[in-house]
């Protein structure tokens, strides 16, 4: 293969005078060549000409070509550390400059986005898309909340030595290498052979445009969804965490639903991007029956890991109330739900401890829970609405129990379950439960409370299948 070759494949794949090029390359890719990387360069600015621009990447070791370009006299380097790019011809020092006041090494006022506004292209020479840096682009424009900030020491343009901080900047893994077919399918790529290397040239602006279309729609476009891939579990799960951070309720799921031991339950809870937790049950038994040696070892367990413990659940009224409100406390678990009975006396022994209780209703129906609540509880209305508990009365949750006992003043949390009229349990919005219409309402008063996952009812799947189903309960809403 010639040099002459090499120019008449860029030709064909649509390079022409003026144009600007970011290459990513691997010279080795050409196969048999005919002359140097200074001849594959050369080559490239007789298609672009005097007034075109070939820029590469120089941040890392990048291959020969990438080397010998930043070797060029006529070489002009952008001024940052990071995201470092060099180039040659008449419209590289436009678009290489001011890099250096660009507050994110790829995304507003980087030459990155420079290169794709002077309608520039993507030169991919015998590598993939994970060599794509301009991709990071993309996800600088969109914000995605997986993205970090990297702060390094370095020397200004003037040569004087700061500390700067780049925001929104890349981290591991993509699944760059996934978004090569539509980049091919959509028309904004063409791929050639030339020598023995697959040449993709893609064009930046439209690439761009694409991506945060893609990533408005899914924030995960770039991420692999391989359960093993830790780098890409984390980043989905810092994706899940903002978007319940955007929401007004706060997200907790039972401990039976979470797992059966603790590391368990840290490993899913942090995997999927939540950060609270009720205790119900642990390794099969009943939180409410352990000591406050094993509860304050729990509740440290998790909060260690960045995990705080929302509530502890007893399905039962405890027999000892003073002895059970001194358990909690001194175990560090703030908030107690308890069934709600007409026969609860214990409120004193809980305040002296400064422990909160919350009542959740059992079978009962909504004038029932109302009532009961009032006698129990006359200055405190906190309420648990459970909506399974309402079904097994008989009752329609929303359509019935949450008018009927008017909870919108007195509600701290809502159980996130379902099941039918004859106690079948279901997930989410496929049984009688109308938890659809319950988080919905609630989303629209900004409730402030708990939406707790599996609280109070188990769940016919596991963890993984109950944030999912919860999470496209929220996106039908």
């Amino acid at each position: 293969m010639k040099k002459s070759d090499l120019v008449n494949g860029l030709k064909e794949l649509g390079l022409k005078k003026n144009d600007i090029v970011l290459m990513h390359s691997s010279f080795r890719s050409l196969g048999d060549f005919e002359g140097t990387a200074d001849d594959v360069i050369d080559a490239f600015m007789s298609v672009l000409g005097p007034k075109g621009a070939l820029i590469v990447p120089v941040f890392g070791a990048l291959g020969v070509l990438t080397e010998r370009l930043k070797a060029r006299k006529d070489a002009f380097v952008s001024e940052a550390p990071v995201g470092t790019l060099a180039g040659i011809g008449g419209r590289a020092k436009d678009v290489l400059s001011g890099h250096w006041e660009s507050e994110t090494a790829h995304g507003e006022g980087s030459p990155f986005l420079k290169i794709a506004d002077a309608g520039g292209y993507v030169c991919l020479l015998g590598v993939d898309q994970d060599r794509n840096t301009t991709l990071h682009s993309a996800e600088a424009i969109l914000k995605l909340p997986y993205l970090g900030s990297h702060t390094e020491k370095c020397k200004d343009p003037k040569g004087k030595e700061v500390t700067r901080t780049w925001n929104f900047y890349p981290g591991p893994h993509r699944d760059f290498i996934g978004l090569d077919h539509i980049m091919r399918e959509s028309g904004i790529m063409e791929v050639l052979r030339i020598g023995d290397a697959q040449v993709r040239l893609i064009r930046m602006k439209e690439m761009l445009e694409l991506m945060v279309e893609l990533g408005d729609e899914d924030p995960a476009f770039a991420l692999c969804d391989n359960p093993a891939c830790a780098d890409c579990v984390r980043q989905r799960a810092a994706i899940f965490a903002e978007r319940i951070a955007n929401e007004s309720f706060k997200l907790s799921v039972s401990s039976r639903l979470a797992g059966r031991y603790v590391p368990e339950m840290i490993e899913k809870l942090k995997a999927a991007g939540i950060q609270y937790i009720e205790l119900d049950y642990v390794q099969g038994k009943a939180c409410a029956n352990m000591d406050a040696g094993q509860l304050k070892r729990i509740v440290g367990d998790f909060k260690e890991a960045g995990i705080a413990v929302s509530a502890l659940r007893s399905y039962v009224v405890p027999e000892d109330v003073n002895g059970f409100a001194g358990k909690m406390k001194e175990a560090g678990i703030g908030r107690v739900i308890l069934p709600l009975t007409e026969s609860f006396d214990g409120a004193a022994a809980f305040e002296k401890e400064g422990v909160v209780v919350d009542f959740v209703n059992t079978h009962m129906t909504a004038a029932q829970a109302a009532k009961t609540l009032a006698k129990v509880a006359p200055k405190r209305f906190a309420f648990v609405f459970n909506p399974s508990g309402f079904v097994l009365a008989g009752q329609m949750p929303f359509l019935r129990s949450w008018k009927a006992g008017q909870f919108i003043k007195s509600l701290s949390q809502l159980d996130v379950n379902d099941r039918t009229w004859d106690g079948e349990i279901r997930p989410f919005a496929k049984g009688n439960g109308e938890i659809k219409e319950l988080v919905s309402i609630n989303r629209c008063r900004n409730f402030s409370g708990w939406l707790t996952l599996g609280g109070g009812s188990p769940y016919p799947g596991d963890f993984n299948a109950a944030v999912k189903d919860f999470t496209h309960l929220l996106d039908t809403i």
